[in-house]
């Protein structure tokens, strides 16, 4: 059986294509009845209107770009449910583009969205950089960007992340609370906004305790498992910190791993907490003290942003920040001895 077409379906409802057409668009031009009726036609013959081809001439591809630097990592993929959740209730779809890490990845991804593509960019930035022209591109082509989680000093426009700095304070004062006097801070490239605003919470709370910053306690790593290993065992063995805070989930697992291998035991010789939206975290051994982020509203709420924009577009003149708040889970691997 050959494909139905927008005008098969039209002729067996006995109304013109142009108002099978605004049913598919959700217009106010024809009655809640009337779209009751094509949409019932439709589903019964199974058909399904190409959105992309069809908004063409509107300018409007029904659809955004979701970029993200990596996918191993949970946080990520609840922003994308929460960023799903808004688009499936506007009617829209999503391209979902993963960076590695990359800021020439993503300026390539960027560029390739400026041909109509997509009606808006919701992004969590790569890496810091110094040339992010390709931002510029997008504002040039009247395709609003929000930015969410991270994000980069020169970006004019509004950011979504949650309140890191302020957090970070408070687990680092935690392990402080909990006996530590000489903690390492753990991060995967400081100079990603989220790496720079955390580090500052943590150097926040050695300065109120008046405990000495130390740099030889920053270990800035990589996207690279074995390397980070190998760099944890070699603060662990030089530098003996009481205490970890990790800026990311998968260094407080690469750290719990290493001090298995080397005999440190958690929380007796070294307290850990770190930044994780892992549901398991109670289930570890020892249970992972984390600060969880609500990356499943933080989705939503840059998705809300990102509509609000394609609604009324507005010059973007400033960064505005909305800051979301994270939740403090004390567990077994900060436990106070």
């Amino acid at each position: 059986m050959s494909q139905i077409t927008i005008v098969d379906l039209a002729e067996k409802l006995g109304l013109s294509k142009s108002t099978v057409s605004r049913a598919f668009r959700d217009s106010s031009d024809i009655s809640p009845k009337t779209k009751e009726r094509i949409l019932a036609k439709a589903e019964e013959l199974g058909f399904s209107p190409n959105l992309y081809a069809s908004s063409l001439r509107g300018n409007r591809s029904q659809t955004i770009a979701i970029i993200i630097p990596e996918f191993g990592n949970k946080f990520f993929s609840q922003a994308i449910k929460g960023i799903e959740l808004v688009a499936r209730s506007k009617k829209y779809h999503t391209l979902i583009y993963v960076t590695d890490s990359s800021v020439r990845n993503e300026a390539s991804i960027v560029r390739s969205l400026v041909n109509g593509r997509v009606d808006g960019v919701l992004i969590s930035a790569s890496g810091e950089g110094k040339d992010h022209s390709h931002l510029q591109t997008l504002e040039d082509h009247g395709i609003p960007t929000v930015f969410f989680d991270r994000s980069y000093d020169d970006f004019q426009g509004h950011f979504v992340t949650g309140n890191d700095f302020e957090s970070s304070r408070l687990a680092t004062q935690h392990l402080i609370d909990s006996g530590c006097k000489n903690i390492a801070y753990l991060v995967i490239d400081q100079k990603v906004s989220i790496g720079k605003i955390r580090m500052d919470g943590y150097r926040k709370a050695l300065e109120d305790n008046g405990i000495p910053f130390q740099e030889k306690l920053i270990l800035d790593t990589e996207n690279d498992e074995t390397k980070n290993k190998v760099a944890i065992q070699e603060l662990l063995q030089q530098h003996k910190p009481d205490g970890i805070f990790a800026s990311v989930e998968r260094l407080a697992i690469s750290t719990i791993r290493v001090a298995q291998e080397e005999g440190v035991r958690i929380p007796e010789d070294l307290k850990l907490i770190c930044f994780s939206c892992l549901d398991i975290a109670d289930l570890l051994n020892p249970s992972l003290s984390v600060v969880k982020q609500p990356a499943f509203a933080m989705g939503k709420e840059a998705a809300n942003f990102l509509f609000q924009a394609l609604d009324k577009p507005t010059e973007r003149d400033q960064q505005y920040t909305t800051l979301l708040q994270s939740s403090l889970i004390f567990q077994d691997s900060s436990r106070k001895i």
